[in-house]
C-alpha cells in the first residue's frame, strides 16, 4: 500500500479516549482485545476523560503516543473536544457514539451505542474528510476564546436549551427533556438585535429569536432544521429564526414538520420552489459568518453551553478531520 492510500493498514495500534460515565469499561476493553486479536494488532493505549480533563489532554496524549488512529467513546461533547485537537493533523478519528444525543454520529449515519462496530472501523474503515467549524467568541469581559464544533453553533433559544436542560432528566428521557425550555422560550418570545456579515457581503441587521450556524442540519429528535447543511461541503449553513409572534411560530412549526418532505422528495421540491419562503426563517450559507449583538447572548457548541458573548466570528476548516467510517 502506498503512502497516499487513505485506507488504514490491516494491523494498527489504536488509542482509546473514553468517557467512563458513558460506557461499560470492562466490556469495552474486551471488545478492543478481541478486535486486536482478529487483526493482528496489540498494545492499544487508553486515555480516560474526567473532572480535570474534558478530553483535550487525553486527545493530545493519544496523538503523541504514535497511535495509528484515535477511537473516541462518548457523547457529542467528548467527540467535539477530541476532534478539536485532531483537526488539521493526519491522525484519523473513529467515533464510538454512546449516550442520548449523538447528533454528529446520527448525521453521518454512524452506529449508536455500538462500540464493537466502531472499534472494528479502526481496523477496516476508510478515511472520510470532514469539515470542522471554528467559533471565535467575544466574551462579555472583553476576552476572546476559540473552539471547534462539528454539528452546530447556536445563539438564543438553542443555547438556552443547552444551558437550561436538566442533565439527569435528559439522561432518562432523551430529547423530550428539551420540551420545558422550548416551551418557556416560545411563551416568552424574546428576541434580540443582531448585526451580521456573511463572507465579504454587506453588513445586515435584524432582530432574531435564534441563530444557528450548522455544519450538520438535524436537531435532537431527528428534526431537520437546515436541509442544505452537509459536513463535507466546505460551507457553513445558517438559519435565523425571527417569529415575531404566534403566526411566525406557526410558520416555523409547519416548515420543520414538512422539512424532509420539502427537501428530500421531487414533489416537495416543486412545492418549495413555487411557494414563498416564510419570513420567520431566513436561510443562507457562507464560509465565514460574523455576528454582533446589542446585548449579551448565550451560545452553545454541539450542545454544550459556552456562556454569554457579545459577538462571534464563525468559520469552517474544510476537510480538516479524517474520520474512519
Amino acid at each position: 500500500m502506498n503512502d497516499d492510500d487513505p485506507r488504514p493498514p490491516t494491523a494498527r495500534r489504536i488509542a482509546i479516549v473514553f468517557n467512563p460515565s458513558k460506557v461499560d469499561v470492562a466490556r469495552l476493553r474486551e471488545i478492543v482485545r478481541n478486535a486486536e486479536s482478529r487483526h493482528g494488532s496489540s498494545g492499544a493505549v487508553w486515555f480516560e476523560t474526567g473532572r480535570d480533563d474534558d478530553g483535550a489532554q487525553a486527545a493530545m496524549d493519544a496523538a503523541a503516543a504514535g497511535a495509528s488512529c484515535v477511537v473516541v467513546v462518548g457523547g457529542d461533547g467528548t467527540v467535539r473536544v477530541v476532534a478539536e485537537q485532531l483537526a488539521g493533523t493526519k491522525v484519523p478519528l473513529v467515533i464510538a457514539a454512546v449516550g442520548t444525543g449523538n447528533l454528529f454520529a446520527r448525521a453521518l449515519k454512524l452506529p449508536i451505542n455500538d462500540p464493537k462496530t466502531a472499534v472494528e472501523s479502526a481496523f477496516t474503515g476508510s478515511a472520510r474528510p470532514i469539515d470542522v467549524g471554528h467559533a471565535t467568541l467575544q466574551r462579555t469581559d472583553g476576552g476572546v476564546t476559540s473552539n471547534a464544533f462539528l454539528v452546530m453553533a447556536g445563539i438564543g433559544l438553542d443555547a438556552r436549551m443547552a444551558a437550561g436542560t436538566n442533565a439527569r432528566l435528559k439522561k432518562h428521557v432523551g430529547w423530550l427533556a428539551y420540551a420545558e425550555p422550548i416551551g418557556h422560550s416560545v411563551m416568552e418570545n424574546a428576541d434580540f438585535a443582531v448585526h451580521y456579515r456573511l463572507d465579504a457581503r454587506r453588513r445586515r441587521s435584524t432582530r432574531a429569536h435564534t441563530i444557528i450556524v450548522g455544519n450538520c442540519g438535524t436537531l435532537t429528535g431527528g428534526v431537520l432544521l437546515i436541509p442544505d447543511a452537509q459536513p463535507d461541503d466546505g460551507i457553513l449553513d445558517t438559519v435565523i429564526l425571527r417569529p415575531g409572534g404566534a403566526r411566525g411560530w406557526m410558520q416555523i412549526g409547519v416548515r420543520l414538520l414538512l422539512a424532509r418532505f420539502l427537501h428530500r422528495t421531487r414533489t416537495g421540491g416543486f412545492v418549495r420552489r413555487v411557494t414563498r419562503r416564510p419570513y420567520a426563517l431566513r436561510f443562507d450559507s457562507a464560509r465565514q459568518i460574523s455576528v454582533e449583538f446589542n446585548s449579551p447572548q448565550e451560545v452553545e457548541l454541539d450542545g454544550d453551553s459556552f456562556g454569554t458573548i457579545t459577538g462571534a466570528q464563525i468559520t469552517v476548516q474544510p476537510g480538516a478531520l479524517q474520520l474512519l467510517v
